[in-house]
């Protein structure tokens, strides 16, 4: 038998209110009955997965740190002069 969200929810977890769009919170609610999953558990997936990208491009960002830089303007006399533009 599928989990409720208060089976699933820790003595750790915090509430919070959330104010969705009427067609998000529909979606929602059929994907969760579909997956016998709770509201909550899809939001936290997808709350975890948007700060893991996250953190993947600020390791993208740290890595080329070190790199030069070009101004816009350098990079449009640059296109210009090699017939990109």
């Amino acid at each position: 038998m599928p989990q409720s969200s208060e089976s699933t929810m820790t003595e750790t977890s915090k509430r919070s209110t959330i104010y969705f769009e009427p067609q998000l919170h529909a979606a929602l609610r059929l994907k969760a009955a579909h997956t016998h999953r709770s509201l909550s558990d899809i939001v936290n997936e997808a709350v975890r997965a948007a700060l893991a990208e996250d953190q993947e491009d600020l390791a993208a960002f740290e890595e080329r740190v070190s790199e030069p830089t070009m101004s816009y303007e350098a990079l449009l006399d640059d296109l210009k002069a090699h017939g990109k533009i």
